[in-house]
């Protein structure tokens, strides 16, 4: 397959962010870098700037400034959209309590479904890419255990000063802590300043996660596909969020407060796509795993159309299709729509709202987001995604 130069440009340009935005977080040159730190109202003294600088409080400089101060535990649950912000959430939170933090395992809905984090992820990644950030270990002392941890509730997005007032005393109490991260609302959007936790934040969401060899291979054997049978588009292809088990739920059904819908079915994204211009053959990849009927109504405007099941190598199926949870079917998902020429949800949420941050972080910002288009045609132009037009999505705080 041909190598795509803007791909290889983009990829050599966030390897070349990431290094240095390591770099800078271990040399703990906040101050320097981001003036406008000092500016931003602190609800605790001791901020990730004065860690190093001997702060007063937990932070000053004595015999034991290096040593880990205990262990910060969590699991990651619901799929790849989720465990983007819930390692961004541990890291930070870790970063602060100078806690060693636990790689952790992975939780499918159903009791009783784990995995390992290798199962899913590079290990030897994520170590690597936190080394002198915060302290990794693969799993915790033999002497903990569920029964002597505390648990602690952590809002998504986590604050210095939530830390400070919420976490910061039961952790000093009882040694060790475990993390659960719960979602108040999908909120994506950057902050109006700058904070201390922003530049931890952004390598712990776009430098530590990449998947394991095995689902690498599988999801590049499934772009590979996808850009073959694009021959007439160049190989380009879009990449649709777009689940029959979600759109069938309540919450997607009926219009939103402003009028918009917040999903798309298959015959809307038909619609949406032919108005804007898209040509017959074009190649669409949806992330519904199987063939639905209601699929059809797409596929009679784009015959080019694909789930998993129809582009996933047949020796891979029974691992990634039809194990007793859909972790790999989320991650696979997430990954293609990731790095498709163009990416359309269907459906809105974290996953369309992660999805446009790692598209950002890579440079691919071609993002439409669907409507209802009243008259024949309309250019692509007006449904680009406000995280890219209005250059409000976190990412953004971590790429300018």
């Amino acid at each position: 397959m041909a190598v795509d130069p803007r791909h290889v440009l983009a990829g050599i340009l966030t390897l070349t962010m990431f290094l240095m935005l390591g770099d800078m977080i271990k040399r703990d040159h906040f101050d320097s870098t981001h003036p406008t730190v000092h500016d931003t109202k602190k609800a605790s003294d001791h901020t990730l700037a004065s860690v190093a600088k001997g702060a007063d409080g937990p932070w000053k400089e004595d015999e034991e400034a290096d040593e880990s101060q205990g262990y910060v535990t969590f699991s990651l649950t619901n799929g790849p959209e989720y465990h983007v912000s819930q390692i961004a959430d541990a890291v930070v939170v870790a970063r602060y309590l100078r806690a060693t933090l636990v790689i952790p395992d992975i939780r499918g809905s159903q009791p009783g479904d784990k995995r390992n984090f290798k199962d899913v992820y590079d290990v030897e990644k994520f170590i690597a890419s936190l080394d002198g950030v915060v302290k990794v270990v693969r799993s915790p002392p033999t002497e903990i255990s569920a029964r002597n941890l505390a648990v602690v509730k952590v809002p998504n997005r986590v604050t210095e000063g939530y830390i400070a007032e919420n976490i910061e005393t039961v952790f000093r109490t009882k040694g060790n802590i475990r993390l659960v991260t719960y979602f108040p609302s999908v909120n994506m959007k950057k902050n109006k300043e700058k904070t201390s936790t922003d530049s931890i934040a952004c390598l712990a969401m776009f430098g530590t996660l990449e998947p394991q060899t095995e689902v690498r291979e599988v999801v590049d054997s499934m772009i590979d596909r996808l850009k073959t049978v694009s021959r007439k588009s160049n190989g380009q292809f879009v990449a649709v969020d777009l689940r029959i088990d979600i759109l069938e739920k309540k919450g997607c059904h009926g219009n939103g407060a402003s009028g918009s819908k917040s999903c798309y079915s298959p015959q809307d994204i038909a619609l949406f796509l032919k108005k804007i211009g898209f040509e017959k053959d074009t190649t669409v990849y949806v992330t519904q795993t199987k063939w639905h009927s209601s699929l059809d109504a797409l596929k009679d405007f784009f015959p080019k159309t694909y789930t998993k099941e129809s582009i996933m190598p047949m020796e891979k199926r029974d691992k990634f299709l039809n194990s007793d949870t859909s972790e790999f079917e989320k991650v696979i998902d997430y990954y293609i729509c990731s790095e498709s020429d163009v990416f359309v949800p269907a459906i809105s949420g974290l996953f369309y709202a992660n999805v446009a941050g790692k598209r950002i972080a890579s440079g691919r910002t071609q993002m439409l987001v669907p409507a209802t288009i009243p008259g024949s045609s309309a250019t692509s132009e007006e449904f680009m995604s406000h995280y890219v037009t209005k250059k409000n999505h976190f990412a953004y705080s971590c790429f300018c």
